[in-house]
């Protein structure tokens, strides 16, 4: 599920993305209290997360 791809996130709204970042690190959280070690699940959603936070970090610096 936290597979997101550059092309997905484009289409996104800054709202969804928000929303989406903070599902994310909600089930992050949740993902490192099952598991005590990082595992598959826990890399792909930390991908997803900082891939968001860079788009949008990256459609302020166009912005400007």
């Amino acid at each position: 599920m936290a597979l997101l791809k550059s092309k997905d996130i484009e289409k996104m709204t800054k709202k969804e993305r928000d929303d989406k970042l903070k599902d994310l690190r909600l089930e992050l959280i949740k993902a490192n209290v099952t598991a005590n070690k990082t595992n598959a699940k826990t890399k792909e959603i930390k991908r997803a997360i900082s891939r968001l936070i860079t788009f949008n970090s990256m459609k302020g610096l166009k912005k400007k």
